[in-house]
């Protein structure tokens, strides 16, 4: 213990000598050396900060503009897909194209249900590329032209002639007053037209 407190001691004796001894002259010499050095790295690390955080942005600019490129061709033809699948669920579309001359009502109700099936998971990969909020509307024109169809197809006898559901449908259709696919149509359109 003795020893301690007297190498502590005689530490405590040099420092306050070497305070002593330096004078004011010689510690704006160390400043003078010092204090500019200390400066210039701290505006050399300010400078590498800033072009480091600057190639950072553009690096992921190029990479944004990159994406969108590849990105951009991709959801168009999404929604391209997406309107194209609406039109050809629409009951007047399908009807023109299906109803055959000796077609019961049951069959061409089978047949209506088949081809907004087989639209649908033709088009189920295009959900990626649109918005949430898009494809639920979507998906609730192909439920309510489902249903559109079956309820007419309920009001008639099953052996009644296809062109009696089809008269049907677009009876039912009329009363909607608007398309059972305009929501999901102007939802896509609105999409779009936020792309560009």
């Amino acid at each position: 213990m003795l020893k301690y407190h007297f190498k502590n001691k005689l530490f405590n004796i040099v420092s306050i000598n070497f305070i002593k001894n330096i004078n004011m002259d010689e510690i704006l010499e160390i400043l003078k050396y010092t204090l500019p050095s200390f400066i210039l790295f701290l505006t050399v690390y300010i400078m590498i900060r800033y072009h480091f955080r600057s190639e950072d942005r553009k690096r992921r600019i190029e990479i944004t503009l990159a994406s969108q490129k590849t990105i951009l061709p991709i959801r168009l033809q999404a929604y391209e897909r997406i309107t194209l699948f609406l039109e050809r669920i629409s009951p007047e579309s399908m009807i023109m194209r299906l109803v055959l001359a000796d077609m019961t009502a049951k069959q061409l109700q089978t047949e209506l249900l088949a081809t907004i099936r087989a639209e649908f998971e033709h088009n189920l990969s295009q959900q990626v590329y649109i918005s949430q909020e898009a494809w639920e509307k979507v998906k609730n024109a192909r439920s309510n032209t489902v249903s559109l169809i079956n309820s007419a197809a309920e009001q008639i006898e099953p052996k009644a002639s296809a062109l009696t559901l089809s008269k049907m449908i677009l009876d039912m259709m009329m009363e909607h007053k608007s398309s059972l696919t305009a929501q999901a149509l102007n939802q896509i359109k609105k999409e779009v037209q936020e792309l560009f």
